[in-house]
């Protein structure tokens, strides 16, 4: 038999709750591992509750949460995707009835990935904006101090994309209409590739390792698993396969970043932008901000999960109907 058939419907609403709640609660952890990823020479942070207490000291509370709004935005469809794109290539591939080898699995799985980064490339790229400007003020602010006066204070540099600029502390619509005025839709995915080199391998690892884990809580093949155990083998999986695919997660915020610190390398593609890390910062770096991923990939998947298998999505179309 296997599990009761869930609505596509359903299953969006399911990735779209479970997004937005996960989202809410680690976008701080976020915040930090963008930061740590994208220093170099000067330390500013030298963990990650060091660069949230220093974020909260010099941004305030809110400034934990800089970029939030795009990924609240765009994390319904990049969840609802992700999800359900899985579940379409399972159902796909297990149309024999018998259960799916490791190999379809990890298909369904890669399927999932490449379908969600229409979504998660522009999305991660805009956040990776508004999340670093505050460490690039930071770094500013210490050149200032420390070497020769800048001819502009901290607060009125600007963000360049292309030929113009922007306020300081810009939006995503400012960036992602001058990115568009001056590169086209090419500029709003930039880091397209890199995207898919992390989030296909993640999808390869965490999928297979979930379903696996997920079955150990189920009794029967057509009873769900506990709720408890789902919110749990969504975090080990969700863990396992973010630590593993960190040093490609470090490679696509260095392509994404579009304004650099003071001496800061830039990168012309992944081989590049892999050479100069290991070139200039030994291999160490390629993991940079791998507990952060962990703290945010482990609740974000497992509430994920854990919605997606409750039905939240199936009791909000029953209501209406």
């Amino acid at each position: 038999m296997g599990e009761k058939k869930i609505s596509l419907t359903a299953k969006l609403i399911n990735g779209g709750v479970a997004g937005l709640v996960g989202v809410t609660c680690v976008f701080p952890i976020d915040l930090a591992k963008t930061r740590l990823q994208n220093q170099q020479g000067r330390v500013i942070y030298t963990g990650m509750l060091d660069c949230l207490v220093k974020t909260v000291r010099t941004e305030g509370f809110f400034g934990m949460y800089r970029g939030a709004a795009v990924n609240l935005t765009l994390v319904t469809p990049e969840k609802a995707i992700k999800l359900a794109a899985n579940d379409f290539f399972r159902q796909m591939l297990s149309r024999d009835g018998k259960e799916l080898t490791l190999l379809k699995e990890m298909l369904a799985g890669c399927g999932a990935g490449t379908c969600q980064v229409v979504v998660t490339s522009p999305m991660e790229m805009l956040k990776i904006q508004l999340q670093d400007a505050g460490r690039l003020a930071v770094q500013q602010k210490a050149i200032t101090t420390d070497g020769p006066a800048s001819s502009h204070p901290p607060q009125s540099r600007a963000f360049t994309f292309g030929s113009t600029s922007v306020p300081k502390r810009p939006s995503a619509l400012l960036i992602t209409r001058d990115l568009i005025r001056t590169q086209g839709i090419a500029g709003v995915y930039k880091g397209l590739g890199a995207t898919l080199v992390r989030d296909v391998p993640f999808s390869v690892i965490y999928f297979p390792l979930f379903a696996n884990l997920n079955k150990l809580g189920q009794t029967s093949p057509d009873q769900k698993a506990p709720f408890l155990h789902s919110f749990m083998a969504g975090c080990l999986a969700g863990s396992v396969a973010a630590v593993a695919v960190t040093p490609l997660d470090v490679l696509k915020t260095r392509i994404q970043t579009l304004k650099k610190g003071h001496g800061e390398d830039t990168y012309n593609g992944i081989a590049d932008c892999a050479r100069k890390i290991w070139r200039n910062e030994g291999p160490s770096a390629f993991m940079k901000g791998a507990v952060c991923r962990a703290l945010v990939i482990a609740p974000l998947f497992g509430i994920a999960q854990g919605v997606y298998f409750i039905g939240i999505g199936e009791y909000i179309l029953r209501f209406f109907q």
